[in-house]
This record gives structure tokens, sequence and C-alpha cells, in this order.
């Protein structure tokens, strides 16, 4: 600042807009440029293009000692506000700009999308393409989540897409309700599953993706004797990496869709054994795409006040000090993901800490994913297991939410503790490593494809023999800060060079291309 007392003054900086309601946080982060003029006590601000806010606001600011800095926190308030009472969509189909994409006309003949930021959309050739979405269920699970982002990544290339859920719950249910409005305010038509518009939209459309493997059933419950005519257009996109969906009613038309696309080559060779060795039937063509971080992800991972606003709320809520270590696991709570061999690990470590009188700091684990309703019996194997060894002052449990943002923020180590043949991919494996935090991961599954064993995490093994070493794991990084520093980096580099979302739209346009390729040359047989 200088003394010139009719100075105006701009400044371009990012506000934590951060939205709590009961177990569930949203944040947003948003790039504000603000003009503050001393002259008469003016100031003004502008936004870029608008994107889906929050509907309450805890925003953090420090006080400041001068005039001008009080009237610049003023006038970001204010801003704040604004945002807060303002509900944004990004795509705005009709117009230039839809969502991060502008549309550009370089001819009569010739239409390109282009990203803000100029490089051409992977996925461009898909406007105007009619593509249905058929999910087995509407949940915040990673598979229809995962279908969501595909279908917002088509609407912000000016696709038609249509989604039906085949099988909803017979109650109204306050998840699928708040999911489906946030397709329809994208431009995603939502229908059901078993109506005649299903029908048509199937046998007109484009191109067609199933769900996971579940969603087979629709195909005959629906579709019957026009089953053959979807097939040629048909993108399976798997993610179970179980053996109770290899059954015939679920799989049966598999070997004669246009390809099918699963997230790790470890699932894929899975996929490809079993068929064949189980049911007889030989997998379509084949396609591995490693997911990516959404932008919007990575626009909070890299925004240090954001993650530090989220941090101290989180912890603050959890009854965790800031100079605490936190562990989290962060999945839908099951046998199958492992929270009850990690409690046992988590307490393994603090007593190797005890006997070895240790100098660490405090620690803590929160599971991230709790569904009482669903899971009773292994919920409750989980609290009485805490209760038993009195770990109630350092063991948290937190609702399935939306939004993992915030408790990646606030975590320093994640543990993805999936058993058997562990993770499909595992998304929240890459959103940590965004976080720079370091991954204690099974050595199995798509997460074996994601970290670096000794670079940007450590593997142990699945199993109650993967307890102990995943206890000196944790130790390990509870003493070293330096090397859990490294490792959180590591992983943060590896997701820029891997797994960010142009990399994901690269990957599925390339399968895309083909699937249309595909289809289109069986309709002219």
């Amino acid at each position: 600042f200088d003394s010139d007392p009719s100075s105006s003054y701009q400044f371009s900086l990012s506000i934590s807009l951060v939205s709590f309601s009961g177990e569930q946080r949203t944040f947003e982060s948003r790039r504000l440029t603000v003009t503050v003029e001393t002259l008469g006590c003016a100031s003004s601000w502008r936004e870029p293009m608008a994107k889906p806010s929050s509907t309450s606001v805890w925003v953090a600011m420090q006080k400041k000692k001068w005039p001008l800095m009080i009237l610049l926190v003023l006038s970001v308030s204010t801003a704040g506000m604004i945002l807060v009472r303002s509900s944004f969509d990004s795509c705005s189909v009709s117009g230039k700009h839809c969502g991060r994409f502008v549309v550009e006309k370089e001819d009569s003949s010739n239409v390109k999308i282009r990203s803000v930021s100029g490089s051409l959309n992977p996925l461009g050739f898909m406007k105007s393409k009619l593509v249905l979405l058929v999910s087995h269920e509407l949940s915040l699970s990673g598979g229809p989540l995962l279908l969501m982002e595909l279908a917002f990544l088509l609407r912000g290339v000016d696709a038609e897409v249509v989604w039906i859920t085949n099988q909803k719950p017979v109650e109204e249910d306050e998840v699928v309700k708040v999911l489906e409005k946030k397709m329809l305010d994208r431009g995603v038509q939502v229908i059901s599953a078993k109506s005649q518009k299903a029908i048509d939209t199937a046998l007109k459309s484009d191109l067609i993706v199933l769900n996971t493997a579940v969603a087979g059933k629709w195909l005959d419950a629906v579709l019957k004797e026009n089953v053959v005519k979807a097939l040629p257009k048909i993108l399976w996109w798997i993610h179970e990496m179980r053996g109770h969906y290899f059954k015939p009613d679920l799989v049966k038309h598999l070997p004669f869709v246009a390809g099918a696309m699963i997230d790790s080559h470890a699932t894929a060779e899975y996929w490809k054994n079993r068929t064949q060795a189980r049911l007889g039937i030989k997998m379509p063509k084949t396609y591995v795409v490693h997911l990516g971080n959404s932008k919007e992800l990575m626009e909070v991972a890299e925004d240090s006040v954001a993650k530090r606003v989220l941090r101290e709320h989180v912890r603050e809520s959890l009854g965790v000090r800031n100079e605490d270590l936190l562990l989290g696991i962060i999945n839908s709570v099951s046998r199958g993901k492992g929270q009850d061999l990690f409690l046992r690990a988590f307490h393994e470590s603090l007593e190797m800490i005890k006997e070895k009188k240790l100098q660490v700091p405090t620690m803590h684990a929160v599971v991230v994913g709790s569904d009482m309703s669903r899971q009773t019996k292994f919920e409750t194997e989980l609290r009485n297991f805490v209760r038993e060894k009195k770990l109630q002052s350092y063991v948290h449990f937190v609702n399935k939410t939306l939004t993992v943002a915030p408790y990646i923020a606030a975590i320093d180590v994640l543990v993805q503790n999936s058993q058997a043949r562990g993770e499909c991919f595992g998304r929240i494996t890459i959103e940590a490593m965004a976080f720079k935090i370091p991954v204690l991961g099974t050595a199995a599954g798509g997460t074996m494809e994601i970290v670096v064993n000794g670079t940007t995490g450590f593997l142990h093994g699945a199993g109650k023999e993967g307890v102990t070493p995943l206890a000196k794991n944790i130790v390990k990084l509870a003493m070293e800060v330096e090397l859990k520093s490294t490792m959180g980096k590591n992983g943060y580099e590896r997701v820029k060079e891997m797994f960010l979302e142009h990399h994901m739209s690269h990957r599925i346009a390339a399968v895309l291309k083909e699937v249309l390729q595909h289809a289109k040359t069986r309709a002219l047989h």
C-alpha cells in the first residue's frame, strides 16, 4: 500500500466457502477480483463464470490493523454473502459458454469445443450425440457417482444425456432426490427405467452406457425383444471385483456388446479369467481406463487457504488438535472395505508406541462412510471393539457424505484397506494423493496401480496377516515426519502426471470413438 488517499487497489484472491449441515460438509473456492477505491470509500467486486454454490457459508478471516484492510475485508464479505444467496449453474446450453468450455465456430461446417485454457476438449466429438446412462442404483457409492461425473463431462460438450436408475427405493429417498436434482440442474434428463420412453431412448440413442455388472438386469427386464438392437452400441462400464457378480442373469449379454470399460488392469484380468472359467463366455473388447480427479477437487487440493479452513473445522468437530496425527479410512463401511482390520492395526500401533516408549504425536483415527441402517451388525462390531479397547476418545465415526474433500483435508494419512482382491480402482486414493496425503494401502487390485510402494506410501497384505504390517507402517509415518511429507509430495506429482480429469477424458474419449464406430459399422450390416 502507498499513502495516496485517492488510490485504487485491485486484488485477485480466493474465498473459501464452506457449508456445514449435520454430518455433511460442502466446500467451494471462488476467485474474485476486488477493487477498493479509498476516495469516497467505494468498493466493487466482480467474479468469473459462476459455479454451483452452497446454501450457507463459513468464512474465516483475520482482522487487519489498517482501515484500508478493514474496507477490503468488508468488500470480500459482501461478495461472499451475495454468492451465498445466489444459485449458479455452470452450464448454459444455449449460450456460448457451457461449464468450463467455450463453443468456437471456425466456419459454418466446423465447430470445435475448446476449454477455457484453449486446448481442444477430447470429448468434443460427442456434441449433440444422444447418450443413455443406465445405473443399477443412485446412491453415494462410487459407481453411481462416477457415472454422474461422466454425465457432466458429456453435458460439458453439449451432448444430450439421459439417465435411468434401474433399482430405486420404494419409499422416497433423500439421497436419490438430491442427486437427481443435481443432474437436472446440469441438464441431464432423468426418466423412469421401465417406461416406454426408456425403450425409445435406448433404440434411438447413439450410445448406451451400462454402469456396473448389476445393470445388466435392465436389458431383459425392460428392452426384452429389443435387446439385440441395443447390444452393438452398449459400452459396459464395470467396477466390480467380487465373484458373486459372475451370474448368467447379469452378464449373459456381455460377449455381444460393443466393449467393456474397466477401471484397472487387475480387474480386467480378473474378469477375463472368471468369465471364461465360470461361465464359459468370452469378454468383448476390453478397455482399461484409469480414473482421474475432477477439476473441482484439484482446485480445493491446491488452495492452501481452503485446505486450512476445512482442516481446522473438521478437526475441531472431531476433537482433534492440529498437532495430532489423524489417520482416515474413507469408504462405505462394510467388511470388504476392511474397517475392522484397520481399527485392529490402529490399536496395535498404539500398543507398539506404548511398549517402545516412542515419542510421536497423539494419534486419532476417523472412519468416514458409516451407515448404521445398512450395515448394522458390522457397524456394531466396530463400535464394540472401540469400547472394548477404550479407544472412544481416539476413534471417530462419520456418516456417508457426498463431499469427502473436508475429511481428506483434515487427515494426515489415508488408509485404503479393501480386502480380498482389493479395490477395482479406488478413487479416494488419488483424491488423497492430490492433497499430498501418503497412502497405506492393501497390495491388491487397483491400489497397486496407483500407490508406488515406498515412494507415495506403503503397501501391506490383505487379511489378518496384514494387520501387523499396517500397524508398523502407521508407526513409521508417525515417527518420520519428513518421510510422511515426502511421500505426500510424491503422490501429488504422480496425480499431476497420470490421474487428472483431462487424463481420464482423453482415455474415455478414445474408447467412445471406437464404440461409436463399432455401432455404426454394425448398423450397416
